[in-house]
This record gives structure tokens, sequence and C-alpha cells, in this order.
């Protein structure tokens, strides 16, 4: 499988970020890993990297932790949905987590996310995830 073209890496713990990129890296998953350390971040990329043509910075999956100051994971993605359409069906989102409240759980499950992972992200989670929506 090609590398992917893009990713973004949503948390506010730097050390997580730095380990799950060197992950992606090593496993030459994408061609570019962004990061950003809050939703709030998160969002000024996509409006970076996603609009203009071509958009080819603009990143493919997204692993979007929960809790995170400033604008956490379920306040991103209520602002994604109001993006154009065109983005929000070229992207998958993953959140990656330590835990989940049972209510922002399923308030998660009502926006547009393809799945759920406990961290650490691992080798195998990745392999799982461009299986499911790459392949």
């Amino acid at each position: 499988m090609p590398p992917l073209t893009s990713v973004l890496l949503v948390d506010d713990d730097s050390t997580t970020n730095f380990l799950n990129k060197l992950l992606l890296t090593r496993m030459g998953v994408a061609q570019q890993v962004l990061v950003a350390e809050n939703g709030e971040q998160a969002l000024r990329t996509l409006d970076q990297t996603c609009t203009g043509q071509p958009a080819i910075s603009c990143p493919v999956l997204i692993l979007l932790d929960m809790n995170m100051p400033v604008l956490n994971g379920l306040a991103f993605l209520e602002t994604y949905v109001q993006m154009p359409l065109a983005q929000q069906q070229a992207i998958v989102i993953v959140m990656l987590t330590t835990s989940l409240h049972p209510a922002d759980m399923a308030r998660a499950q009502e926006l547009p996310i393809a799945g759920f992972l406990n961290k650490p992200l691992t080798q195998e989670k990745v392999l799982g995830i461009l299986e499911k929506h790459f392949l």
C-alpha cells in the first residue's frame, strides 16, 4: 500500500505526539505527519492544508485525543461537522484516548468518527486502521 498523503495527530501531550509520529514515520504510513496540541490548532491546520486546489497536504487520517485544553476532541468534532462536506468525507477520524466517559462516548458516536482506540498507539492498531479504511 502506498503511504497516505498526510496524517494529523491531535493530542495535548507532546511525548505522545512524538512517539506516535515516530511510529508512523518508522512504519512509512504517511508522506507527512502533522501535529496539533489541541482542537483549535487542528482546525487551523485543516483550514491551512485543506483549502485551495490541489489540497495535497490535507490529512486523510486524524488521530484525535478526547481530553485536551482549549478545544477538546468533542468540541473539535462539533466544529468539524460544520466544515464543507467534501472535507468531511475525505478525512477518517479515529478517537485515540485512555478512557471515555459513557456520555462522551455516546456523543462522539453521533459525530463523524470512524472508531475509538485506546492509547497507546501501536503498530497493530495502525495496521488495523489502514486495513479497515484505506485498502
